[in-house]
C-alpha cells in the first residue's frame, strides 16, 4: 500500500512540474508574436523596438501601445499621418498588413505590448476580428 501511495504522489508531482513548465496561453502568444514581429515589423521598428528616429516610431515603453484598436487599426489599415511621441516627430509610412492573420495580427500586438519594457497585456483574435469587421 505505501508503494502504491508513493508511487501515485510522484507521478501526481511530476504531472504538476510538466504543466508548470508548459508555457501559457499569453507566453505562448508572445513567442509566435516575436516570429511575427522579426518578419514584418523589425527592420522599421528595430530589434530592441527602438525605430529610427525621425521616421520609424519606437514601441519602447509608450503609452500609444496601451490603446489596442489603435493599434490593431494601425497593423491593418497602416499609417500615413506624421505622429508626435515624446516631442520627436515620425513621418515614415507603414504599409497596411491586412495580409496577415487575426492570430498573426494578436500575436505580434501582445509581443509588442509585452516586450521593450511594456507591460499591457495581450491582444485577442476576437479584438482583432472585431476591428477588421469595421473596416
Amino acid at each position: 500500500m505505501k508503494k502504491i501511495a508513493t508511487i501515485i504522489v510522484f507521478t501526481i508531482i511530476t504531472i504538476v512540474f510538466v504543466l508548470a513548465q508548459q508555457p501559457n496561453a499569453m507566453q505562448q502568444s508572445v513567442m509566435r508574436g516575436k516570429a511575427v514581429y522579426t518578419k514584418f515589423c523589425l527592420s522599421c521598428h528595430q530589434a530592441d523596438g527602438g525605430g529610427v528616429p525621425k521616421l520609424n516610431p519606437p514601441l519602447i515603453v509608450t503609452e500609444y501601445i496601451n490603446d489596442k484598436n489603435k493599434m490593431i487599426k494601425i497593423v491593418l489599415k497602416g499609417m500615413t499621418e506624421r505622429i508626435a511621441i515624446d516631442d520627436e516627430k515620425y513621418s515614415n509610412n507603414m504599409a497596411p498588413h491586412n495580409n496577415l492573420t487575426n492570430q498573426q495580427i494578436a500575436d505580434v500586438l501582445t509581443y509588442v505590448r509585452n516586450s521593450f519594457g511594456n507591460n499591457a497585456g495581450a491582444v485577442t483574435v476576437a479584438e482583432v476580428q472585431a476591428v477588421r469587421n469595421k473596416q
